[in-house]
């Protein structure tokens, strides 16, 4: 379950950004994370919940939205939608992609009571 270590590591970057603007307390957080992260929301939401657990993020909710991979076709340059194991350009049948979204975790927003 690779989603406690993601979920730690948010949470870290979380309480930075309350404890920057003196925040007491973090109601909601929200994240996108590219489908190639194989992250499981539901995973996430759990485990941040666990660890938040007497911190200022203690009952935040916790979005997460999934971003689709595409990647660019350093042949024809070709933007296109990608699986997991699937990099072929669906217009010139070369495999030689550049991932352009899909394999990062970004945090949107942080909404904090100061």
């Amino acid at each position: 379950m690779h989603e406690l270590s993601i979920a730690a590591d948010l949470l870290r970057n979380v309480l930075a950004v309350a404890a920057e603007h003196e925040a007491v307390r973090i109601e909601q957080v929200t994240i996108e994370v590219g489908v190639l992260r194989q992250v499981v929301p539901e995973a996430i939401v759990e485990a941040f919940a666990m660890l938040a657990v007497g911190t200022a993020a203690e009952g935040a909710a916790l979005k997460v939205t999934e971003l689709p991979a595409r990647a660019e076709c350093r042949r024809c340059g070709n933007t296109y939608a990608v699986s997991v194991d699937v990099y072929v350009c669906p217009q010139c049948g070369q495999a030689d992609a550049r991932l352009v979204d899909g394999n990062d975790i970004l945090l949107q927003t942080v909404v904090c009571q100061t």
